[in-house]
């Protein structure tokens, strides 16, 4: 049976760190530090074993990155 789902969680999706990467080209290494320092969206925990990101927050960072750009 279908899930039923509101109109603002119905365009979340779930994306994984290589997704993430490809979308911000940051390593590894440097999102987690940037979590750490509270300046990167915090990935969400799907399981035991698994994480993912918000795909809207990783955008939305990256839409911040380049107004910061045209501000400058």
């Amino acid at each position: 049976m279908p899930m039923k789902t509101s109109q603002t969680t119905a365009a979340r999706r779930f994306i994984k760190l290589a997704q993430v990467r490809e979308h911000t080209s940051l390593s590894t290494s440097e999102i987690y530090r940037r979590i750490a320092a509270g300046t990167f969206p915090a990935q969400v925990t799907l399981g035991p074993k698994s994480v993912a990101w918000v795909e809207s927050e990783i955008l939305a960072w990256c839409d911040e990155m380049a107004a910061r750009r045209e501000v400058a």
